[in-house]
């Protein structure tokens, strides 16, 4: 994986170019969350991947070299009860353009991972399996699966019943056993459960 995308918006003149993608939009609860990361083109963070693709141990270790070397990163979580408001697409849009907006630098250029563009006031490309294709993409997605994903552990110290940090509040075996043993929590998305709830 190279910086192919980013040189490409380069050439055509652009600046500034922040790769964004989200984490979180299948989980039955826990928030919706987005990155956004501007890294310098001559940056070399070594592993970095897809964060589906990448162990827990390795996407904590890349996080942190992620954080020291971009010029500008930043990670916003929308709540299982905003999700239920105004549907998980509208909250990943809204994540997203939270990501966008916390840089704290003009960025003329976004690189989007999936097929949507969700409302950024700067130039929106969109790239399918687009953490696989562009490095700022990648870190993006990086940034917001360990942000979620230590949500859920703190979650989880709320809820132990639940046990959060083992399936990060994914639809798992063990997450329906737990919600048909304790019901639900404030952490779970209501228009998720819809069947379990007789909603």
């Amino acid at each position: 994986m190279d910086y192919q995308y980013e040189k490409e918006a380069i050439a055509e003149g652009f600046t500034t170019v922040c790769g964004i993608d989200e984490a979180g939009r299948g989980p039955l609860c826990g928030p919706v969350c987005a990155a956004a990361v501007i890294l310098p083109l001559d940056c070399e963070i070594e592993g970095i991947n897809d964060s589906k693709k990448l162990s827990e141990k390795k996407r904590e270790a890349i996080f942190e070299v992620i954080k020291e070397k971009a010029i500008a990163y930043s990670v916003c979580m929308v709540d299982a009860k905003t999700i239920d408001e105004i549907n998980i697409l509208q909250a990943t849009f809204k994540a997203m353009r939270g990501a966008y907006e916390g840089l704290g630098v003009k960025c003329d250029i976004a690189l989007i991972d999936g097929n949507q563009k969700p409302g950024l006031p700067c130039e929106q490309r969109t790239l399918i399996k687009g953490d696989a294709k562009s490095i700022s993409v990648a870190a993006a997605s990086i940034l917001a699966k360990v942000s979620r994903d230590r949500y859920m552990a703190e979650a989880d110290k709320k809820h132990p019943e639940y046990q959060f940090a083992k399936h990060k509040g994914y639809g798992t075996k063990l997450h329906y056993e737990m919600i048909a043993e304790y019901g639900i929590c404030e952490e779970h998305r209501r228009t998720f459960l819809k069947k379990i709830l007789g909603e």
